[in-house]
């Protein structure tokens, strides 16, 4: 009688156990992907349209939250939906990252192979030294709620100079940190 009291407590242990375990695994994947949907995501860079400041299969971490509680700024490197006039292959990403360069409201153009904002030459350290931009020569004025963005790899960039103004509500998050690969882990 003793044997069979202790083996259904084992039982019923084991069970709870279980269940236990079960409901770890389950909140751990809910907390997971409210993470991926609310908070931060990781994105594998495509293509080499953001290069010297990204490569090919780096991996960069996106904050989801930072324009929810903030503005867009010239300078962010952001990942958004891709545009209905971004060419589009089969294997094409639904996501693309670029660099802000313009907020509504703001006049850019190109002059002597220069990006110019608002009439002020833009200083643009992350470019490759010697690096011309061009291809807007008449100015372009971004509509409010639109932004204007570019590939630091301007001569290898489809980018607003092809596809238009993007709209600030396709903006998925600002890329903050190079994650991968290790020896090249780094804030942007």
């Amino acid at each position: 009688m003793a044997v069979v009291g202790r083996w259904r407590r084992n039982q019923r242990g084991g069970v709870r156990g279980l269940i236990e375990w079960v409901a770890i695994v389950v909140g751990a994947v809910l907390v997971a992907l409210l993470v991926k949907t609310y908070l931060v995501q990781a994105f594998r860079i495509p293509s080499s349209s953001m290069e010297q400041t990204l490569q090919v299969g780096d991996r960069v971490m996106v904050n989801k939250l930072s324009y929810r509680l903030g503005e867009v700024s010239p300078g962010d490197v952001v990942v958004f939906s891709r545009p209905a006039g971004a060419a589009a292959g089969t294997d094409a990403p639904e996501d693309l990252i670029k660099r802000v360069i313009g907020v509504g409201g703001d006049t850019i153009q190109t002059v002597d192979g220069k990006l110019v904002r608002n009439g002020t030459p833009v200083d643009e350290p992350y470019l490759v030294p010697g690096t011309t931009t061009t291809g807007m020569e008449q100015p372009v004025t971004v509509p409010d709620g639109q932004l204007w963005v570019m590939g630091d790899n301007r001569n290898n960039s489809s980018d607003s100079r092809v596809f238009g103004p993007i709209d600030e509500s396709t903006v998925v998050g600002q890329a903050f940190i190079i994650m991968w690969p290790p020896g090249r882990f780094g804030t942007l």
